[in-house]
């Protein structure tokens, strides 16, 4: 029996050791998957448990919702903008436009925040913040780009923190200083202030997660007291004062007064800052010496501003890992905190509107100073806020790091890094991270740099929006987390938001960012990171639901033949010799259903698992390494013929039901092995050696040892069965010399040919050129010649076999070319004289059989001698010189089990040595000339 086709295997039941229970007489393994993921119960109790089952207190989660998520966000939200950028922000757009434009920040952060919650609660999050929510949700290759990027972010944003506290040290304490003249001024004395706060924070980060909680607490205690201090002066301030204009702003050399004023609570101060008035930024010249030449302020200039300033929501889930309960403090803690940071700079920009003069503001950004209770508070302030943000950027950008290496995102590129790890702490990180801020703060161009800084935030943002986009439009069950109070549109608005803000920050750098972005995703995707970590695709799931949704509306009872496309079910034995069936089959599928079934022989009683599911990976295996477009179904039963009345009946789903069957055919033809010849093009010497191809012996053995068990009635009334299905048949024999390698090479130039013999040639009398089976066959011939590599390759052939016995050929000819037209067939009709051949059916005749029997209308195969099907056989061959492959009418098998070994000898017979053949019998339209 031909390998190519029918499946028969057996499998042997495989029994493990361990604890069992008996389910129906069955031992099987008794499993408890949760309790054997031990990292899982780690991140959501926040305990460990050891070897022997014990729990016992974790060192590396220490942090609670307060020093862990609270304050960092709280300080990251203020950081400089809260002591150098209020005057400007309420100078220049006035109370009522300010207040909005804070309004319209903070509703994008919170609809951030709304994903960030959702996605936090609904499983165990671990280190990494938006690289790990990312990641786990949309996949490697996504998460890995935009977790590189938001490494980068946090790197670059500590180097500006940095440089921010540095230039608070200089002009309070340096040669220039407001406060005591004692540190020396200039570029590289402020290089070395800088490396000193980027070593003491490395220094930090070294030490713990536990000491940047607790200095994190004593910083926000410190920057709570100095806000505090700014509060109750506007309070407690009633009378005017003039603040000085710093020297450093232009404007000192023209006529304008030199000072500023703070005029206490003042409806006409208020008045004057309720609108929009923008004026230059006194900070950003071409001129220091010129005023006029300063960058004149605009609107998304100045909301990009404050935008870029409360972009520090990450801050906390960037510490996930060093949570006691990262589930619930990351929520509660970020929430609480753009509250209450919100609140405060509300407060702060009602109090300067109706306390300060729009000159003062736009001309002194640290006016504060001059109307504070004590000026130091506003100095410890400003470097008190930069130092914890530079301190919670570093310490954010090594645990993402740490997760991007964990993860082997980036391979050996990262690969030392974590190396050098000692226990929990990512030492190997933080040093990266730390060097990395060296090198912004040697290299300098910090201006340049601060908005890609800002819109690779935004990007991580954008990428978290878009994750909990997913699992809510995914809606699979297991997506349910306990933070309730958010939607699929808080999720769009937040990805809106997001993107808008990249645009109006700068328009080419957001560009440059998603180009530097989708590159990453694809040498990611190249990589093929998503082979290395099984999270959960995403894109699985929305596709299931997509899938699902449209197999609903799609209803076999409106099937049209017009929209008719073959869907095939091809039965294979072994893979391993039927490669280049399954391969042509591929292509005669032409975009419809195709799908591969195997039958494993046995009783589904003997075995203690599924032996279907158990072979399952290995079929799915096959599919990748042969690159052809079908589903797997694996069924076990009694027989083949069983299995095959399984196939049939349930393959597909919904109206993407099987309508063709192919199967290949029972001969004695030796197995040939596609796997292990050189030549061939299915060789698996270059496939993975650990995939499940080539190491499956139990799968890709071969089964020239089970033919045995179909027998030829078997076989013969399998083909029976399909027709009873209400299914076409297709037997294929030969495809074993098919080497399309060698025929679509780019060097052949030979052309090759599709032949279509339309005639039934175990029953020639009643043949019909215009029946059912012959227009399946020039159908599936014409889908072939449709595909590109064929059509390039091939000429398409309907073969017409004239008799002397005709009474007009030319016209009969005539006849099928109109027909070819009408049909838009694309073919070359060949007349073939066979009167040769018929001569010997009609000498012999019907003689012997009664009327009885030939009312059987079975009797037809009496008539067949040998010298006639030999006849037949030659007629073919002579003609298939350039063929490709061979369309046959199939007759319909006898119904008399009696007959069925004549039958199929016969086939035998008349397809001896032919090219690769496929011999078709159709009994539904498959065509039609109607529009």
């Amino acid at each position: 029996m031909a390998n190519e086709g029918i499946s028969i295997n057996s499998t042997n039941a495989e029994f493990g050791g361990g604890d069992t229970e008996t389910v129906v007489g069955v031992n099987r393994k008794e499993k408890a998957p949760l309790l054997s993921q031990r990292r899982l119960f780690r991140s959501l109790s926040g305990r460990d448990i050891s070897s022997n089952g014990s729990e016992g207190s974790n060192p590396k989660r220490t942090l609670g919702t307060f020093g862990g998520v609270f304050a960092p966000v709280c300080l990251s939200q203020f950081s400089s903008l809260l002591f150098l950028r209020v005057g400007f922000i309420v100078g220049n757009l006035g109370l009522l436009v300010a207040c909005g434009s804070l309004t319209l920040a903070y509703a994008i952060l919170l609809f951030t925040i709304l994903s960030i919650c959702a996605i936090s609660t609904n499983g165990a999050v671990e280190g990494g913040g938006a690289y790990y929510m990312i990641s786990r949700t949309l996949g490697p290759e996504f998460g890995g780009a935009i977790g590189i990027l938001f490494f980068f972010a946090n790197v670059f944003s500590s180097a500006l923190y940095t440089t921010g506290c540095v230039e608070g040290l200089v002009d309070n304490f340096g040669e220039s200083g407001s406060l005591a003249q004692f540190l020396l001024d200039g570029k590289w004395y402020q290089f070395g202030y800088g490396s000193a706060v980027n070593v003491f924070n490395m220094l930090v980060c070294l030490i713990g997660a536990g000491l940047f909680a607790k200095l994190t607490v004593v910083i926000y205690a410190v920057v709570l007291i100095c806000t505090g201090s700014v509060i109750l002066s506007y309070l407690v301030e009633h009378d005017a004062i003039s603040v000085p204009i710093p020297s450093s702003n232009p404007i000192v050399n023209d006529t304008h007064p030199l000072n500023g004023t703070y005029t206490g609570f003042s409806a006409k101060t208020l008045r004057n800052n309720l609108y929009i008035n923008y004026s230059h930024d006194y900070t950003n010249c071409d001129d220091d010496e010129n005023y006029s030449t300063c960058i004149s302020v605009n609107f998304a200039m100045t909301f990009g501003v404050l935008f870029s300033g409360v972009t520090g929501i990450m801050a906390g889930a960037n510490m996930s890992g060093e949570m006691k309960d990262p589930g619930r403090s990351i929520p509660r803690g970020t929430l609480i905190a753009v509250l209450f940071t919100f609140a405060t700079y509300l407060l702060l920009f009602v109090l300067t509107a109706a306390t300060t003069e729009r000159f003062l503001l736009t001309n002194n950004y640290i006016f504060m100073m001059g109307i504070s209770l004590w000026k130091p508070f506003i100095t410890i302030g400003i470097i008190t806020a930069t130092l914890s943000a530079s301190l919670s950027n570093i310490i954010g950008s090594s645990r993402v790091l740490e997760a991007l290496v964990k993860d082997n995102i980036y391979g050996r590129l990262t690969h030392f890094i974590g190396l050098m790890s000692i226990g929990s702490n990512p030492i190997g990180a933080v040093i990266v991270s730390a060097i990395l801020v060296e090198a912004v703060l040697l290299i300098g161009g910090l201006n340049q740099i601060a908005e890609f800084t800002s819109i690779f935030f935004l990007l991580s943002y954008l990428g978290t929006n878009l994750a909990c986009l997913g699992l809510e439009w995914a809606s699979a069950p297991n997506f349910r987390p306990t933070f309730h109070y958010f939607s699929w549109w808080t999720s769009v608005l937040g990805m809106i938001g997001n993107g808008a803000m990249m645009f109006v920050i700068s328009p080419s750098v957001a560009a440059i960012c998603i180009i530097l972005l989708l590159v990453l995703i694809i040498i990611l995707h190249l990589r093929s990171p998503s082979e290395e970590h099984q999270w959960g695709s995403i894109s699985q799931a929305l596709i299931f639901h997509q899938v699902r949704k449209y197999l609903l509306l799609l209803d076999s009872r409106k099937d049209h033949v017009k929209f008719w496309r073959p869907q095939m079910l091809l039965l294979v034995n072994n893979p391993r010799s039927a490669c280049p069936l399954i391969d042509f089959t591929n292509d005669l599928k032409k975009s419809g259903l195709y799908v591969l079934g195997h039958v494993k022989v046995g009783n589904f009683d003997d075995d203690s698992k599924d032996p279907a599911a158990q072979d399952y990976p290995k079929w799915m295996a096959l599919v990748d390494h042969l690159k052809v477009k079908a589903f797997v179904e694996v069924t076990v039963a009694p027989s083949v013929r069983d299995g095959l009345h399984h196939l049939a009946r349930v393959s597909g789903l919904g109206a993407m039901k099987p309508n063709t069957i192919l199967l290949g055919f029972k001969d004695n033809t030796p197995s040939q092995d596609f796997f292990t010849r050189d030549s061939s093009p299915f060789n698996v010497s270059s496939y993975q050696a650990t995939s499940p191809v080539s190491s499956s012996p139990s799968l890709l053995t071969q089964a020239s040892a089970t033919s045995s068990r179909i027998t030829t009635e078997e076989y013969v009334k399998m083909i029976l069965d399909v027709l009873n299905l209400g299914k076409n048949v297709c037997v294929c024999r030969h495809f074993h010399q098919m080497d399309k390698a060698a025929m679509f090479r780019k060097g052949n130039k030979q052309k090759y040919f599709i032949d279509v013999w339309p005639v039934d040639f175990l029953n020639p009398d009643d043949s019909n050129i215009f029946g059912t089976t012959s227009l399946f066959l020039m159908q599936l011939a014409t889908i072939l010649n449709m595909v590109s590599s064929w059509r390039k390759k091939t000429m398409l052939r309907v073969f017409l076999c004239v008799s002397s016995r005709d009474a007009d050929p030319e016209a009969q000819k005539t006849q099928v070319k109109k027909m070819l037209q009408e049909l838009r067939i694309n073919a070359t009709i060949v007349s073939v004289p066979w009167d040769h051949v018929t001569t010997h059916l009609h000498k012999d005749g019907d003689g012997g059989h009664s009327d009885a029997e030939a009312e059987t209308n079975m009797n037809y195969l009496s008539r067949l001698n040998e010298e006639y099907i030999n006849g037949v056989n030659g007629l073919i061959s002579g003609q298939s010189v350039d063929t490709a492959v061979t369309f046959l009418h199939l007759p319909c098998p006898p119904a008399n089990p009696a007959l069925h070994v004549d039958y199929l000898r016969l086939l035998t017979s008349i397809t001896n040595g032919l090219k690769p053949t496929v011999m078709v019998h159709g009994i539904s339209a498959v065509t039609t000339t109607n529009l």
